[in-house]
């Protein structure tokens, strides 16, 4: 693509993402490819409903890619379990962070009433 403003719309880049998805990228490298910055590919996502879908869809196959990659490298002599687990916590941190409860306070008292 010739540089300057960047890419506009077109129904094909559904497909496209998607396509990108199936190959694990992120959504940063999705921008690279159309050559767009991060606000452009939340702008077309936010007016087209199709491309909307088509990115989820994109995002869900890349964590399948990554997934598949993590189960064939647990056979693998050379796999580095450590950089793929710190890899998934940070791309997909909704299923990947370990979650850590701040701010509850329990009242031992209430808590040892229920138990009697």
């Amino acid at each position: 693509m010739p540089a300057g403003r960047p890419s506009e719309y077109v129904e094909a880049n559904c497909e496209e993402v998607v396509d990108l998805g199936r190959q694990g990228k992120s959504v940063a490298q999705m921008c690279a490819h159309f050559d767009i910055s991060r606000q452009t590919i939340d702008n077309w996502a936010a007016a087209h409903p199709e491309f909307l879908e088509a990115l989820s869809r994109a995002k869900v196959h890349a964590q399948a890619w990554w997934e598949t990659e993590g189960v064939a490298g647990m056979t693998s002599d050379k796999f580095n379990a450590a950089v793929w687990k710190k890899s998934m916590e940070a791309r997909f941190r909704d299923d990947y962070t370990e979650r850590k409860e701040v701010g509850v306070t329990i009242n031992h008292e209430d808590a040892l009433g229920e138990l009697e």
